[in-house]
């Protein structure tokens, strides 16, 4: 693991970092993946890389002309991304091919200079280095480009060639990334992905794509990964053609002599075919029936599909000028209110935040930056998950006014105290960043949730969008069907209780991966003690 460390020689120039070493522009954080506003720091790393490559090259060109030539693919490369460094990793391919990049091709560049000493390049390079993206990362990032193609239905041939809505920087995956996510599925026992990603390789080599990787190898793991997905025809016929290749491949004509045995055996129980194959439908059957409703319910919304609001209930949906119930602050200037969902009731407010403020969060938040986590339900303790790929920070009221100013802005417009809340947690979604359902108050058997806080339950939720977001990143409800899409300068607000204290199930809810773009939100958790005479209790359970 790659230790904390400290800021160094850094000194603060209006809310910016700036370091006597380059290698310390950033402190040094862990899962890089999970935040795309921590990532944004890596373009400028890899930027100073390639600026410092191309000194090396003019000392040494007549020797290194093999690194002129990836340097200069490399320096069109940070240029385009350099200049819209959020807008380039919001494409969630050139997100993963930066992570391989910098924690494998740089790695294998560092060995092929050593070869010629250059104090210079190497002793930057060997600084820089410790602040790269590690194995973790790119399997991280990998894995967020597996999630987006199943959770948005993409085939392997759409993402590899770059094809998504909203791009600004197109980018696309060589027969070799295909390859290496192939690898990275396989490692996780993936075997359905494996054979996607490997078979995309594959047609993208029979393309007559230049490649340094060998058919030979992704037949071999393609091979495999058919065969343990039960297709046994298909695995003898992959494991015929690397033979073609390779006649003397000891592992393939080991599995070949495997696979006809099995097929013989088959052929002989040929008798009881008709048993086992109503073995197999029921099997097939109990997976499907395994396969959680609320999952498909939770992509089909992602997509922007499922359920949609019956026209009478459509009806009921308004948009108005709201004055906060008659603040003094928002009668002259009330703001602007639209109905999102009845039941549970989400409403959406305009304009609610500028442009000014948004970036003031974001510098306050992007130094703490640090991977979110979930309460264990057992223990009780944080811990990282793969169903939340996020980093968040906390800023306090006391510490800007800014954050104050957004303090009261709430307060004002929900009518309740903001005293008893939370901080103003702020969030940035990494690649394919997401957060799956969940519910953001404390059930029953969860009596302790809030208890060190001493403020009860959380009562209600506000969201506000700090970025438009080109593809993905919805906040849906599976239990009722509704899809909240992410508009900057706007927020979200709902009672995740009923009057009587009661938990509102309704309110579970969900982030969406993120597809194509950066999504930025920040959250205030309001609590119940202070709403007494703000919201009162009801009698009645669940009104």
């Amino acid at each position: 693991m790659i230790k904390d460390l400290e800021y160094g020689h850094c000194k603060q120039h209006s809310q910016s970092w700036r370091c006597a070493t380059p290698a310390l522009r950033f402190p040094q954080v862990r899962d890089f993946f999970t935040s795309i506003g921590h990532m944004t720091d890596l373009i400028h790393t890899e930027k100073d890389l390639v600026v410092s490559l191309k000194d090396y090259i003019k000392a040494e060109e007549s020797k290194l002309e093999q690194i002129k030539k990836w340097a200069e693919k490399l320096d069109q490369l940070t240029d385009t991304a350099t200049k819209d460094p959020e807008g380039f990793l919001g494409h969630p391919v050139n997100a993963f091919k930066l992570m391989k990049r910098l924690n494998t091709e740089w790695g294998e560049l560092e060995n092929l200079v050593l070869k010629d000493m250059s104090d210079g390049f190497i002793s930057n390079m060997t600084i820089q280095r410790q602040f790269f993206p590690n194995d973790e990362d790119q399997t991280g990032a990998a894995k967020a480009l597996l999630r987006l193609q199943d959770t948005y239905n993409l085939d392997t041939d759409t993402l590899s060639r770059g094809n998504l809505p909203g791009v600004k920087h197109k980018s696309f995956l060589t027969a070799e990334d295909c390859f290496e996510l192939g690898k990275i599925a396989y490692t996780e026992a993936d075997y359905y992905h494996t054979e996607l990603w490997m078979e995309q390789a594959l047609k993208q080599l029979d393309e007559g794509e230049v490649s340094s990787a060998d058919k030979v190898y992704i037949l071999d793991y393609l091979s495999y990964a058919v065969y343990q997905q039960g297709d046994l025809a298909k695995a003898m016929a992959l494991t015929k053609r690397l033979l073609e290749l390779d006649p003397e491949h000891q592992r393939a004509n080991g599995n070949m002599k495997y696979f006809e045995y099995i097929m013989a055996k088959e052929k002989e129980a040929n008798k009881s075919s008709t048993d086992s194959e109503d073995q197999v439908e029921k099997e097939t059957e109990v997976k499907k029936k395994d396969y959680l409703p609320e999952r498909r319910k939770y992509e089909m919304l992602c997509r922007g599909e499922g359920l949609k609001m019956t026209p009478r209930r459509q009806k009921r949906l308004f948009c108005r000028y709201y004055d906060g119930n008659r603040n003094p602050r928002y009668i002259l200037g009330p703001v602007k209110q639209e109905d999102e969902w009845d039941k549970p009731r989400i409403v959406r407010f305009l304009d609610i935040i500028s442009d000014e403020e948004i970036e003031t969060v974001k510098e306050l938040a992007k130094p703490r930056l640090r991977r979110a986590t979930i309460s264990n339900p057992i223990t009780g303790a944080l811990e990282t998950a793969h169903y939340r790929i996020s980093k968040s920070a906390w800023l306090s009221g006391y510490e800007s006014p800014v954050v104050s100013r957004i303090n009261t802005r709430i307060q004002d417009l929900t009518g309740l105290d903001v005293s008893t809340a939370e901080e103003l947690q702020v969030a940035n979604y990494g690649v394919g960043g997401q957060y799956e359902p969940h519910f953001d108050f404390g059930r029953k058997d969860e009596p302790d949730a809030f208890k060190e806080l001493g403020t009860g339950n959380r009562i209600a939720t506000w969201l506000f969008y700090m970025s438009d977001v080109s593809a993905g990143g919805a906040t849906v409800f599976p239990e009722v069907g509704a899809s909240v899409w992410p508009r900057k300068g706007t927020a979200v607000f709902w009672y995740n209780l009923f009057p009587s204290g009661e938990g509102d199930y309704s309110t579970r809810h969900a982030a969406c991966p993120v597809l194509v773009g950066n999504k930025w939100v920040s959250n205030k958790w309001l609590h119940e003690r202070g709403q007494e005479f703000r919201r009162p209790c009801t009698l009645s359970e669940l009104e």
